[in-house]
């Protein structure tokens, strides 16, 4: 047996079927999150179908370059991720801290220029709430912008549980509350859950930013 397979719990009779449940449990629960998502995406791109001139309108006036900037916070936050798990499964506390640590950073930069984003078009009126007369003249172009302030919105939760979530895994190492590789597991579900938000991430940007940008 594996050094990493040595932890076993209660009711687990052997470490392969620990590790299995552990792994349908998770994908079962990013099956759920992945539904909700694209129920989101469904209503995005009928929305698209249904008003292409005013969702181009809108599209017109987000800031692609940015978000372009953020997609590549996002995936090297999951390369570092990535380099996590491996390192997790080598018993290795210190590689283990810094790429937990790098991968919370790419995630907070990217809330930071995300909130920045919003605050850009919130004071060009694009935002729904009190601001700014809105430059979009179509109401189905200001009710695009609700639904990608919506959607952006729930992934940055999403990305902000993650952050925590990470920064908690960090805390429990540092304090000796988890022992390597016998848990190394426990760290990949928090890679998993890592993953699944970059990846909707990746399809969000350009269903959101570039259909329609070069109508």
């Amino acid at each position: 047996m594996a050094d990493r397979d040595g932890y076993l719990a209660e009711p687990y009779q052997t470490a392969a079927q620990q590790r299995e449940a552990s792994f349908l449990g998770m994908w079962l629960f990013l099956a759920t999150e992945i539904m909700m998502f694209g129920a989101l995406f469904l209503v995005i791109y009928y929305y698209r179908l249904q008003h292409p001139a005013a969702v181009s309108e809108a599209v017109h006036h987000l800031h692609s370059i940015l978000a372009g900037f953020n997609s590549a916070l996002l995936l090297s936050g999951s390369l570092c991720m990535s380099l996590m798990v491996q390192a997790s499964r080598l018993g290795n506390y210190r590689r283990v801290q810094q790429f937990l640590l790098l991968s919370a950073f790419f995630g907070l930069a990217f809330l930071a220029v995300k909130f920045f984003e919003y605050g850009w078009e919130y004071h060009e009126g694009l935002l729904p709430g009190i601001g700014r007369e809105s430059p979009l003249k179509d109401p189905a172009a200001r009710l695009f912008m609700n639904i990608y302030f919506f959607a952006t919105a729930l992934h940055a939760v999403h990305l902000t549980l993650a952050v925590v979530i990470v920064l908690g895994m960090v805390g429990r190492i540092h304090f000796a509350h988890m022992k390597l590789p016998e848990r190394a597991i426990t760290l990949e579900m928090v890679g998993l859950y890592w993953h699944m938000v970059d990846v909707i991430w990746i399809f969000l940007y350009p269903s959101l930013y570039l259909v329609g940008r070069a109508a």
